[in-house]
């Protein structure tokens, strides 16, 4: 969340980012109920301090009748306060929580995601004769059960099978020795025009937690909406949406000294999501799933080298399709398609010759230090100083979207798929599935 005296000292940027991001929060009432709970607090302290004063004067003699009298009325006045306190505090609270981060001043407006921006094309399109898509290869090839999944367990579920199960232990096999290889970081890096202005440390590589306590996703300011999250009945606990709910979160109430920023991690992840809203959309096929296999990355720096951070990792996820030879395109997101956290968003589109159209495979998110002043998860500087580190998240590659998009690229008229040529050492050699 924001900081009350950043919204005060930042009015009108604060309401341009609740306005462009499309919430309607009442930001009069929210200063109100700021000054409400101080100057109920300072009472509150007032009145604790000349409670304190007549206990003192009360000990090791006959009480004052006076006194006693004082101390009644204060007990008195602190019952009624105090619980208004806790009231104002935590509509207070309730109503920041809801403000959105303000957003970088290169983030296009717009209050529909039709207002994103196409930033550049990459890659040439294949000529494909009647391309297929992906499910009707899947199912040919026997790689793709959604009729039996659907009977054990419902819709927007799918066995894996076969041959690509090993393509998606291949793409992950590839993405784990390349980000956790320094050479690699240095070469994506100097490929971007970053040397110098971030660090070229690989990433660590992480198997979290499947699920997470209601407090921490809150604190991530990922939790909503909740009809799209799925909750252990009887439980504080959820099952994760993306490796970053749980990666973000980890450090928590921790402090990082300077010099071991930034902190990245590449995230392995089973993930949930109830695709709430989206009933009769892209039902044929695996692309929007209950269940799906991620790679994530999030990462921990500072407030000086935060946005460079972000830049990073879009320019990893360009080099992770571009290794693949996939055709994609860049997309600006808009103020209102960027996300509350954010204050930065861009996602990859690939093509997918089946749909005839791009489709997103990749989003990177910038947060400042939205997330961490929740989480209190800070820095000590060099100097000594504490402050709130800055986080960022983007997407490996989401398994399920990036083997559509192979199986459709790279489809021969039998209905084989060619295998990508930095995949086939990790197939033992295949060039064909």
């Amino acid at each position: 969340m924001l900081d009350i005296n950043f919204i005060r000292a930042n009015r009108q940027k604060v309401e341009d980012a609740i306005h462009n991001k499309v919430y309607d929060i009442d930001l009069d009432e929210l200063l109100r109920l700021d000054n409400e709970r101080k100057e109920l607090s300072r009472e509150i302290d007032a009145l604790r301090q000349e409670r304190n004063q007549i206990s003192a004067q009360m000990k090791g003699g006959k009480p004052d009748p006076k006194l006693i009298e004082q101390g009644k009325e204060l007990k008195t006045k602190l019952a009624e306060k105090e619980p208004k306190l806790a009231d104002t505090e935590k509509a207070f609270i309730d109503l920041l929580k809801q403000v959105p981060n303000v957003y970088e001043d290169d983030v296009p407006i717009g209050l529909t995601e039709d207002d994103n921006q196409v930033a550049e094309v990459c890659g040439e399109i294949p000529k494909i004769e009647n391309p297929k898509n992906h499910y009707e290869i899947g199912q040919a090839r026997g790689w793709i059960d959604k009729e039996r999944a659907a009977k054990v367990t419902g819709a927007r579920f799918a066995y894996i099978k076969g041959d690509m199960v090993k393509l998606q232990m291949a793409i992950v096999n590839f993405v784990m020795n390349s980000l956790t290889d320094e050479k690699v970081i240095k070469e994506i890096v100097d490929k971007a025009g970053l040397k110098g202005e971030v660090s070229e440390k690989p990433f660590t590589i992480v198997l979290p937690p499947l699920m997470l306590r209601t407090e921490m996703y809150d604190a991530m300011d990922r939790l909503e909406p909740r009809d799209d999250r799925y909750k252990i009945e009887g439980e504080e606990l959820w099952l994760q949406g993306s490796a970053e709910h749980v990666l973000g979160s980890m450090h928590a109430n921790e402090i990082f000294e300077e010099k071991e920023l930034p902190v990245r991690y590449l995230g392995y992840a089973t993930s949930f999501r109830q695709e709430a809203g989206t009933y009769g959309k892209d039902m044929e096929g695996i692309i929007r799933m209950h269940q799906f296999d991620k790679l994530e990355m999030e990462s921990f720096s500072t407030k000086e080298t935060s946005r460079k951070e972000h830049e990073l990792f879009v320019a990893i996820q360009r080099w992770l399709v571009e290794q693949l030879e996939l055709p994609y395109r860049v997309i600006r997101k808009c103020t209102f398609d960027i996300g509350k956290p954010d204050a930065r968003g861009i996602d990859i589109e690939v093509w997918l010759p089946g749909q005839d159209k791009y489709r997103e495979t990749h989003t990177a998110d910038y947060m400042t230090d939205y997330q961490s002043r929740r989480l209190q998860t800070r820095v000590r500087r060099d100097n000594g100083d504490l402050e709130l580190v800055h986080t960022n998240d983007a997407t490996a590659f989401a398994l399920g979207r990036i083997m559509i998009a192979i199986i459709e690229n790279y489809q021969n008229p039998d209905m084989t798929i060619r295998v990508p040529k930095v995949l086939q050492k990790y197939l033992d050699g295949k060039e064909n599935l």
